[in-house]
C-alpha cells in the first residue's frame, strides 16, 4: 500500500507527511511525536497493559523467542530502537547469557529517564545502557550490532525508509532486524470490534489514566496509517534486507517482521 502523502507522484523528495490523520510538514513531525511521548512517558507501560489487555507482553515475548539471544558468555550486542522504557531490552538480556548487552536508543529524553530508573531497580544497568538518538541518523559505527529491534516505534518515524537503511547499516553481516508493529486486522467482526475499542475506548482510557486523551488519539490514528504487512515487508527489502518474512499475531492486530543483513 502506497501512502499518497509519503510518496509524491513526481518522485521528488516529499515535504509533507502524516501525523495521525493530519497532514503536517515533514520537518515538524518529529517534534510532534516527541511531545506525545513526553506527555505519556510516566504512564506508558501502564497504558500498554490497559490498551492491549496485557497482550503486548506476549507479543514482545514472541519477538525475543524469534531473536534467540545466545546463552553463556558469547558476546551478543543488541540495539533496541524507540525502546525508551527498556521493556524489550530487559527481556532480551534476561533471555540471553552473561555476554548479552543492549543499547536502548530513543529520541525522547523523558522515556529514556524512565528506562534508566527501571534498569537500576532491576539490577540491569551494566547490561542495558541508554542513548538519546534519532533512528534516522544513528550515532553508531557500521556493523556494530548482532541484532536491531524496534517494537511499536517504526510508525512514529518521519522517514521510515531512512530508518530501515540505518538499521541495516549498523548490523553486522548475518545480523537480524526485527520490527514489531501494529498491522491490519484480517479477521471478520474482529476488525469492527477493534475499531470501536481503538477510537472510543483507548482515548478515554488515556484521559482517565494519563490525564490526556489527545496523545492516544494520535497513536490510534498512526496505527491506521501504517502499511499492511506485505507492503512493509517490501519496504524492508527495498532498504537492503534479505530473507525478509513476517508473522501476524492476534488476528492481524500486530505483525512481527524480520530480515537479515547478508
Amino acid at each position: 500500500m502506497t501512502d499518497p502523502i509519503s510518496t509524491p507522484p513526481s518522485g521528488e523528495p516529499r515535504t509533507e507527511t502524516h501525523f495521525g490523520y493530519r497532514t503536517v510538514p515533514l520537518a515538524e513531525k518529529q517534534a510532534l511525536v516527541d511531545d506525545v511521548f513526553h506527555k505519556v512517558a510516566r504512564r506508558y507501560d501502564i497504558m500498554n497493559d490497559l490498551m492491549s489487555g496485557g497482550l503486548h507482553r506476549a507479543w514482545k515475548d514472541a519477538l525475543v523467542s524469534k531473536l534467540r539471544p545466545p546463552p553463556g558468555t558469547r558476546p551478543f550486542h543488541l540495539l533496541d530502537l524507540a525502546g525508551g522504557t527498556g521493556d524489550v531490552a530487559f527481556r532480551v538480556v534476561k533471555a540471553g547469557g552473561a555476554g548479552t548487552r543492549a543499547i536502548v536508543a530513543d529520541i525522547n529524553a523523558d522515556m529514556l529517564a524512565v528506562g534508566r530508573e527501571r534498569a537500576e531497580k532491576r539490577g540491569l544497568s551494566e547490561q542495558v545502557t541508554f542513548s538519546e538518538a534519532n533512528a534516522e541518523a544513528l550515532p553508531f559505527p557500521d556493523m556494530s550490532f548482532d541484532a536491531v529491534t524496534i517494537a511499536f516505534g517504526i510508525r512514529n518515524v518521519p522517514r521510515i525508509p531512512v530508518a530501515l537503511k540505518e538499521m541495516r547499516r549498523v548490523l553486522k553481516p548475518g545480523g537480524r532486524a526485527f520490527v514489531l508493529e501494529f498491522s491490519k486486522v484480517d479477521v471478520p467482526l474482529l476488525d469492527k470490534i477493534y475499531d470501536t475499542f481503538s477510537f472510543r475506548v483507548i482515548p478515554e482510557i488515556g484521559k482517565r489514566v494519563a490525564g490526556d486523551a489527545e496523545p492516544y488519539q494520535y497513536l490510534v490514528e498512526s496505527i491506521r496509517r501504517f502499511p499492511h504487512a506485505e507492503a512493509f515487508a517490501q519496504m524492508m527489502r527495498e532498504a537492503g534486507f534479505s530473507r525478509v518474512d513476517f508473522t501476524r499475531m492476534t488476528g492481524g492486530v500486530v505483525a512481527l517482521h524480520w530480515g537479515f543483513r547478508i
